[in-house]
């Protein structure tokens, strides 16, 4: 089976951006704005509940590995409807990049939302 996958860049406000990628095989995003920017919010709709294995937003810092960390992950298991907003948006460097994963062993057709703001 080939997977079908369509990324979108929308554009909110002229320093708000949405970035919506979808299909039906494993999440492998990259955001990467090339400008400092700050996570606003995670959403991801899926056709029915998810499977095994932990959706992951990690950062790649551009200072180097000893700086990468998870800054979201979630089972996937029983979810169809994620939502996740950081107490404060979380700041990154022009050259930082957050990675989205996710196995997707079940092909759920998801729905990924990314929302940030450049600085």
């Amino acid at each position: 089976m080939s997977e079908t996958r369509t990324t979108q860049i929308l554009e909110l406000n002229s320093r708000s951006k949405v970035v919506n990628v979808t299909g039906t095989g494993a999440i492998a995003y990259t955001l990467k704005p090339g400008a400092k920017f700050r996570l606003k919010e995670i959403r991801v709709h899926l056709s029915a509940a998810g499977g095994a294995g932990n959706l992951t937003a990690t950062v790649d810092a551009a200072a180097g590995a000893a700086y990468d960390a998870v800054v979201y992950s979630q089972d996937m298991t029983a979810i169809t409807d994620l939502f996740y907003q950081p107490t404060f948006p979380i700041q990154f460097e022009a050259t930082d990049e957050v990675d989205f994963a996710w196995a997707n062993g079940s092909s759920r057709t998801y729905g990924l939302s990314i929302y940030y703001d450049l600085l």
